[in-house]
């Protein structure tokens, strides 16, 4: 199944490792040194031009930034 991340992108939902919330991860310094490692690689998708509220890793080492919040997300992916 896909789970779809905002603005025409989409993962297959069994590939997704963990969907976190960017505003209250991004507190610790390690995922901000994961985030900024990622970016450096290309390893960033960004789905929007909007604020970022969530960032969805996936088994390829991808990480993706939604403006759809962790609860959107999660809703998604439970259906």
């Amino acid at each position: 199944m896909l789970l779809h991340l905002g603005n025409d992108y989409a993962v297959n939902s069994k590939s997704i490792v963990g969907i976190f919330d960017i505003e209250n991860s991004s507190v610790s310094r390690d995922t901000r040194d994961f985030l900024n490692a990622a970016a450096k690689s290309d390893r960033v998708v960004s789905c929007s031009y909007e604020m970022p509220k969530s960032f969805i890793l996936c088994d390829n080492g991808r990480v993706y930034i939604s403006q759809l919040s962790c609860a959107t997300l999660l809703k998604r992916f439970n259906r």
